[in-house]
């Protein structure tokens, strides 16, 4: 009995071995928002036993798809699903691929005679965002040239040879790659040009530099500044001429101008007064007596 048990133990190590030997490994990348079809056996629907889709995301969530006598089992519940040909042929459809369905789809499907085992290490393709200029630095003249989230990386080069260094970001699952180009002295621009290549583009992306974006030339910094200080000059000189004529402007309450006269009825002293009353009350008996 013993015996028999170390055979079995030994027949099953061996076919788990081989098992695992004969998973095919592919690596498949797909363009963002396109619509993608994983095939795991070249074996019709009619032909299979079973199929299982197990899959492991980049974000280390997991779900399975599977058909099994009839009846299908899905954990995913994110619009993927188990399809047929016209000629029968099994698939796993992903509808619009985005980079939450990066990862490894490993499927075992079990027909009449034997199995498949395929383990798909499934990445996105995205093109990046792309620019370039130049700019002056400590009277250097500078060329930039930026690919930025796109996955995977571009691959910048420049139409010149210059002292050059470039630098690789990885954030949010995307790349950014800068380049950037140190040109000599005197050298001219106007044939300059850096070359991006992707795999999502069928050809080259040429870009020709010019001087705009964080190019902001000194000159007109000192113009600016001179307008300014022109202003400031003008404006100073005005108020100090506006206040000197306040202060020579003759004012309205100077004493040299003597107040208007004012019309004063003249008094009477008082003794004249009583003098002519009298000559009048005396005049007055006179005639009546």
């Amino acid at each position: 009995m013993g015996h028999m048990m170390w055979i079995y133990a030994v027949v099953i190590f061996v076919l788990s071995e081989a098992r695992s030997m004969d998973t095919a490994v592919r690596h498949l990348a797909f363009n963002q928002g396109s619509e993608v079809n994983l095939t795991c056996s070249n074996k019709t629907w009619n032909e299979m036993l079973f199929v299982i889709w197990e899959i492991r995301f980049q974000t280390k969530k997991e779900c399975r798809i599977s058909f099994n006598n009839g009846t299908n089992d899905d954990s995913c519940n994110d619009g993927k699903s188990l399809r047929n040909t016209s000629s029968a042929l099994s698939y796993l459809h992903i509808p619009n691929f985005s980079d939450t369905d990066e990862g490894r789809y490993k499927c075992e499907s079990v027909y009449t005679g034997g199995n498949d085992n395929h383990a798909i290490h499934v990445a996105i393709i995205v093109p990046p965002r792309i620019s370039a200029w130049l700019y002056h630095k400590d009277n250097k003249l500078v060329a930039v040239c930026k690919a930025e989230r796109g996955k995977p990386a571009a691959n910048i080069s420049w139409s010149h040879m210059g002292n050059e260094s470039s630098v690789e970001n990885y954030s949010d699952g995307f790349f950014t790659v800068e380049s950037r180009l140190e040109l000599p002295e005197g050298m001219d621009t106007e044939n300059l040009s850096c070359v991006i290549q992707h795999p999502n583009w069928t050809e080259k992306r040429i870009l020709v530099l010019k001087l705009e974006k964080g190019y902001f030339p000194w000159l007109y910094v000192l113009i600016v500044v001179v307008i300014i200080v022109i202003l400031a000059g003008f404006l100073f000189l005005a108020r100090k001429k506006i206040i000197t004529l306040r202060r020579c402007q003759p004012s309205d309450t100077s004493p040299s101008k003597s107040p208007p006269a004012e019309d004063v009825e003249e008094v009477e002293p008082y003794a004249s007064y009583v003098q002519r009353v009298n000559s009048i009350y005396n005049s007055s008996a006179e005639f009546f007596t």
